[in-house]
């Protein structure tokens, strides 16, 4: 009948067509309401509205979750009100949430926004399963699982790879440790942060993973940056040169990302050399402890921490390609040439 339908009748077959098409639309359509549906299955709370915060929680309210904030500065988790975001002032309000994530500085503010005073775990309710995706030492990460559990919550260590505006782009990547029960129930959650969550075993293994992955973004970073100016002084062009490394089986979606900054010198923070100074000793303590020696590793903190000593604070860590300049006797000049982030 198909057959003779196209041989014979094109106007049949179009017919037909279009209801194939109208078919696919409808069932495309109630995909999309039954994904918006299950990301309601739980309610979200959400600790710190940072540079990183903030986009990842926007993420989740854009993908049709029931999301309340807390940020120590109020005023700067408000705009999420308007993407159907409900403000919280402590975080302790965010007790009656089925899942709450963290992010935030460091290993002392994970303590104090989970167990001190008006912290989340202070209060009367409980949440099901605590996701902490913050840049902090295994101890503190452990302390507060230990904890957790004691109260019969779960936890996750979910560290990321990226930025704000990586997360903007949607395409943070997440590595997971703890309960394989709770990555289970956290994973939809995690996809529509970024594109996708690797579950690497329990306990705190994801923070040796992220630990990792920052001594070799430090590591990258400084090797870019040295290579960058041996290229500028042997008389060719930032842009030139890193138009052929990305082209090249060393690019990387890291050195696209930061080809911008390298080529027209805008230091708009996305991540700050002390940050980075806390990601390196917090893997020269790692490898000490067990026994690995990292002398690369340490050679670049140690570059790190001429940049903060020169006064960089507060500007992006791609500074260290100023320094490296300033060492070789090369004065960087912004070229002004539109070049892509990848993203």
């Amino acid at each position: 009948m198909a057959q003779r339908l196209l041989h014979y009748d094109g106007r049949s077959l179009y017919s037909l067509q279009t209801i194939a098409d109208h078919y696919k639309q409808r069932v495309g359509a109630v995909k999309v309401a039954n994904s918006e549906s299950s990301m309601k299955q739980y309610t979200i709370g959400w600790i710190g509205a940072g540079r990183m915060g903030y986009p990842m929680a926007k993420r989740l309210l854009e993908a049709g979750c029931d999301v309340s904030i807390y940020n120590r500065t109020r005023s700067k988790a408000e705009p999420l009100a308007e993407s159907g975001g409900k403000i919280v002032d402590k975080p302790s309000e965010l007790g009656d949430r089925d899942i709450v994530f963290t992010m935030v500085s460091a290993s002392d503010d994970l303590v104090a926004v989970t167990f001190g005073d008006d912290g989340l775990f202070t209060g009367d309710s409980m949440p099901k399963l605590l996701v902490e995706c913050s840049s902090v030492s295994e101890e503190a990460s452990a302390q507060v699982r230990s904890q957790a559990a004691e109260l019969g919550v779960d936890m996750l260590a979910s560290p990321v790879s990226g930025n704000g505006k990586v997360v903007k782009a949607g395409k943070l990547t997440i590595v997971s440790s703890g309960p394989r029960t709770a990555f289970d129930i956290a994973e939809p959650y995690l996809n529509a942060i970024g594109r996708g969550a690797t579950y690497v075993g329990e306990g705190e293994l994801a923070r040796m993973v992220k630990i990792c992955h920052n001594l070799l973004l430090g590591v990258y970073t400084q090797c870019l940056a040295e290579i960058t100016v041996l290229a500028e002084k042997g008389g060719v062009s930032r842009h030139d040169f890193l138009d052929f490394i990305n082209d090249s089986v060393m690019g990387a979606m890291f050195s696209r990302y930061k080809t911008p900054t390298f080529v027209n010198l805008d230091m708009t923070p996305t991540f700050t050399p002390e940050l980075l100074r806390k990601d390196l000793d917090l893997g020269l303590k790692a490898g000490e402890q067990l026994g690995v020696t990292l002398p690369v590793t340490q050679l670049t903190r140690d570059m790190v921490q001429k940049t903060v000593d020169a006064g960089h604070s507060g500007r992006d860590f791609a500074v260290l390609l100023e320094e490296q300049a300033k060492a070789s006797g090369l004065e960087l000049k912004p070229e002004n040439v539109e070049v892509s982030d990848g993203l």
